[in-house]
């Protein structure tokens, strides 16, 4: 008779020759994955099959050992946290490559320059907010005043939070059921290789994430704790989820299903807790859309006539989302737990399946709409983990092998490839104009028409000022942007819609003096205008960043030039 450790080395074998058989499988059918960013077409371009296999099976052989250590609950979530938050790190290196990130940089350079007082006063009005909630730039913008205007700053708050939804997802495994679950959910996050990406980017997204599992946890507490205290806290838990993002607003659908959860403690308490809550949402965001009535009008219009349509030229299929940037085995495992749960008849199952059942139905193939889901996604999951019929150890292998993987593929492959995007050029222009700080007073940037992209190629500026200290004065009149025709179709409308270089002061927006000049380009060999011909015929070019990709067709490349006197 086998002993049992021999039967869970057997078993453990097992699963990762059908991970690596899987995920093998994923490579070879890549072309088939759609992303707009992180396409398993794009990132694994330039490995081959032998590479990608070395590479899976170095982490199946590092997850082993790994899986054999069993700490205290408190001990795990800890190292959990505390490796999602180093991990993070790891890709604070990357470029902005969503353009969006100018929007939202420019919306807090006002907070910074005005005070929070001008941001509340003119968000909307003074302040273009496109179809943007306020409390995102509202952060960064204090991250901004208090700290600096350092890109790093962002990033540690989005890497903290990062690390408090694992927090979250783990609490509210732990609250619903007991602490495995939790802890299988929280582990289980850091297998989207995906979510590496966007948290250090200048984004709502992560904070979209972290805010409403916040509020879907304040909601589970205060139900069953059965305290108007904790209503309240719930009232302003998703109150906070509200203003992050107008899509948290559909998500927060869930709420009823917590609700309906919980039936057994009576209706008549559940209908006086849900009044509170309700009663509580509704005058926190009652002050606000008395004082900002018409920009939230104004905004739920565009959303209409504009955002809804669009939305069907922006799918991403749900085989590229919750195959290829999701672990496999995690759908595999969130799939079996709904027969679990029906076995079970486990009414607290509706609280984590609703979300991922309602994108399903209205058919929202779009990974960063998806962002706010993947914890429930995990905790579904990890429900599957926990009534597998193996031990505790070939659970935690499973796991750890999962998340082990995930990060190598985020690490070695995501990262490098987002690295060579041609939006590098302007963190690369950034860095280097900061090195030669002693030989300028300020730089006067010029941008060019996009050859092949649509996007409104000033967007650049704000990027360009995130990632250096200098004085940037931008010269809008001598760029002669051509605007395209079926403005009103185009995916990027907003680039075109929203000045995003409106921050910039009158002195910042003005004559030249000539002495360090910036030309941003779609392609490095794009004839310049003679007009700014004439401003560096007698500059050199001191630097030059060039880097070019095959994936996006917004393509950017930086020409620094300093006049011969200096």
């Amino acid at each position: 008779m086998q002993s049992k450790q021999s039967q869970d080395f057997q078993q453990s074998v097992l699963f990762a020759l059908l991970t690596l058989a899987a995920l093998l499988s994923l490579f070879i059918f890549r072309p088939f994955d759609d992303n707009r960013l992180t396409s398993w077409n794009w990132v694994f371009a330039e490995f081959s099959a032998i590479k990608f296999f070395m590479m899976l099976a170095a982490g199946l052989f590092i997850s082993y050992p790994l899986s054999r250590f069993s700490l205290s609950e408190r001990m795990s979530i800890f190292i959990l946290c505390l490796c999602s938050f180093f991990i993070a790190t790891l890709f604070w290196q990357q470029p902005e490559v969503i353009v969006d990130a100018s929007r939202y940089f420019m919306q807090a350079k006002y907070l910074e320059l005005y005070g929070p007082g001008y941001f509340l006063t003119e968000w909307g009005e003074m302040i273009p907010a496109w179809t943007d909630m306020p409390l995102v730039p509202f952060i960064y913008g204090v991250i901004f005043r208090v700290f600096g205007e350092t890109r790093i700053g962002v990033q540690i708050f989005t890497s903290l939070i990062f690390s408090a939804t694992l927090g979250l997802t783990f609490l509210i495994g732990k609250t619903l059921w007991n602490k495995q679950i939790g802890l299988y959910a929280a582990a289980l996050l850091m297998g989207i290789p995906y979510l590496f990406t966007q948290v250090p980017l200048l984004m709502v997204d992560i904070a979209a994430m972290f805010f409403l599992t916040l509020a879907i946890y304040a909601v589970i507490i205060a139900v069953e704790s059965k305290n108007t205290v904790y209503c309240l806290s719930a009232s302003v838990a998703i109150t906070l989820a509200l203003l992050v993002k107008y899509s948290n607003g559909l998500m927060l659908s869930i709420t009823p299903f917590i609700f309906i959860a919980y039936y057994r403690y009576g209706w008549k308490l559940l209908f006086r807790q849900g009044v509170i809550i309700t009663i509580g949402v509704m005058i926190l965001l009652g002050i606000l859309l008395l004082v900002k009535f018409d920009v939230f009008i104004g905004q739920l219009q565009l959303l209409k006539t504009y955002q809804l349509p669009a939305l069907s030229g922006w799918k991403e299929s749900f085989p590229s989302t919750f195959m290829f940037q999701i672990h496999p085995v995690i759908t595999v495992a969130a799939f079996y737990s709904l027969y679990r749960a029906i076995n079970q008849r486990d009414a607290r199952y509706l609280i984590i399946c609703w979300l991922v059942v309602f994108v399903v139905l209205l058919n929202i193939e779009r990974i960063r709409y998806l962002i706010v889901i993947f914890p429930m996604l995990t905790l579904m999951s990890a429900y599957g983990f926990y009534f597998l019929k193996c031990s505790d150890a070939v659970k935690r292998f499973v796991v750890t092998s999962i998340v082990v993987s995930s990060v190598l593929i985020a690490v070695f492959a995501y990262l490098p490839f987002l690295e060579r995007t041609s939006l590098s050029n302007i963190k690369l222009a950034g860095e280097y104009l900061d090195s030669i700080a002693v030989d300028i007073d300020r730089v006067d940037v010029y941008v060019q028409n996009q050859l092949s992209s649509t996007v409104k190629p000033s967007v650049t500026v704000p990027l360009l000022d995130l990632f250096t200290e200098q004085e940037l004065v931008y010269h809008p009149s001598r760029s002669a942007l051509n605007t395209p025709v079926n403005i009103d179709r185009l995916p990027l409308r907003w680039t075109w819609d929203v000045d995003s270089t409106s921050y910039l002061s009158d002195k910042q927006i003005g004559e030249s003096d000539d002495k360090t000049v910036v030309i941003i380009q779609s392609r490095a060999d794009q004839q310049l205008p003679e007009c700014i011909n004439s401003i560096i015929k007698n500059h050199y070019l001191r630097k030059e960043f060039k880097a070019v990709d095959r994936a996006f067709k917004f393509q950017t490349t930086v020409k620094i030039f300093q006049r011969n006197d200096l």
